[in-house]
Order: C-alpha cells, then sequence, then structure tokens
C-alpha cells in the first residue's frame, strides 16, 4: 500500500514528498535540503529508489544536483519538460533572479499513462499540461500529486514559459474523471480533497475571465 509523506518546506515554500511502498521511497520534487530528505528517509527506515519531478520549474529543484551526487538516484521527468532543467530561462529562474541557473538532465522521460514500479505497488503518470508543457500528476494509491497543476484552492500560473491556460483547463477535465474522494498533495500548500480542489480551481479561474 502506498503511503505519502510530506517532508517540511523551505525556500520558496514548495513541497517535497516521499512516497512509500514498504520500505522503498521514491522522492517527489528535491526542493528541501538534502539533509532534510535524508532525515525524513531514514525516520522510515526507507531505500530511496528514485526521483520523480512534477514538472521543471527550478523552485522544484533546488536539491535535484546535490542529492543526486549524495545518493546515485535517476530522476524523472515527462518528455515536453525535459528541456527545463538545462535551460535557465526556461525553469523560471531567470525571470525571478535575472541570471540562469541550471541542473542536471534527467535519467528518465516520462509520458502519458506510463506506470513507474515501486515495491509491490505502481504509480500511474497522469500528463497534465498547463502550468508547463509536461507538468504531470502522479496517482499513487488513494493519493494525487498534482504538483503545480492544482493546488488546495486555486492553480498554478500559466504566465511563464510553455504556461498555457487552455491546456491547463482541459487538463483539469481529466482529472475529474478520477475518484473526488482522492487526497491531493500539491507543489505548493496544504493537502485538500480532489473534488474540492477542483470545485476551488473551477471557482479561480471563473474570476480571472
Amino acid at each position: 500500500m502506498l503511503r505519502v509523506l510530506t517532508v517540511c518546506p523551505e525556500s520558496f515554500g514548495a513541497n517535497t514528498y516521499l512516497v512509500l511502498s514498504g520500505k522503498e521511497a521514491l522522492i517527489v520534487d528535491p526542493a528541501v535540503s538534502v539533509s532534510a530528505i535524508l532525515e525524513a528517509i531514514q525516520r522510515e527506515d526507507a531505500h530511496p529508489a528514485g526521483i520523480l519531478l512534477t514538472h521543471g520549474h527550478f523552485d522544484h529543484l533546488l536539491s535535484l544536483d546535490p542529492l543526486r551526487q549524495t545518493i546515485p538516484l535517476k530522476a524523472s521527468i515527462h518528455e515536453a519538460d525535459a528541456v527545463l532543467l538545462t535551460d535557465g530561462r526556461k525553469n523560471a529562474f531567470y525571470d525571478f533572479f535575472g541570471k540562469e541557473r541550471v541542473f542536471g538532465a534527467a535519467d528518465t522521460l516520462l509520458t502519458d499513462g506510463e506506470t513507474i514500479p515501486l515495491g509491490e505497488d505502481t504509480i500511474r503518470v497522469i500528463h497534465t499540461a498547463g502550468h508547463t508543457k509536461g507538468s504531470v500528476c502522479y496517482l499513487c494509491g488513494d493519493a494525487l500529486l498534482t504538483g503545480d497543476t492544482l493546488f488546495a484552492d486555486n492553480v498554478g500560473r500559466c504566465d511563464l514559459w510553455g504556461g498555457d491556460q487552455g491546456a491547463l483547463i482541459h487538463s483539469l477535465a481529466r482529472l475529474r474523471a478520477l475518484d473526488p474522494k482522492l487526497t491531493i498533495y500539491p507543489g505548493h500548500g496544504s493537502a485538500a480533497t480532489l473534488g474540492n480542489a477542483l470545485d476551488e480551481a473551477a471557482y479561480f479561474l471563473s474570476t480571472k475571465q
């Protein structure tokens, strides 16, 4: 049975998660310090099996390279966001700081509908373009890791490179097909039920028309 553990956010408020199946753990969006991630893994007495990225914006990648230097882990991202890791303008770092920062390339490129094994469980990749071209959600049993596609009370911005509000609205419609009782774990902020989050997102988007 899959479990999701939140690692307390630090700079930029981006959430890092551990997805656990037994003693196997995947690290999702390594934004917090390497020490915080390793401490969480040690508390669970877990074995780190890899890194999953919900999208390629810098605030979700801050510990990606030092983590891979500390533990030989492979990082996976949707194929449409692979370029963001190695382009300091497309990953939005330049937009905030006026200079570029790049990260090491992903080891594995993901596609929509792909399944990722973890212990005795599997995680499904759902492509949810809009915030970025290659944003994804990860369906982990009764949990959905939504990155910056969907928050508890709104949605991710679409005004950075690759953003597309029309695509985001289409992606949210895809999420409507899932169980509304799923718990979402977003890239920023607190958890919520999928149905409530989608209703809040619909209201938020209606006020932007």
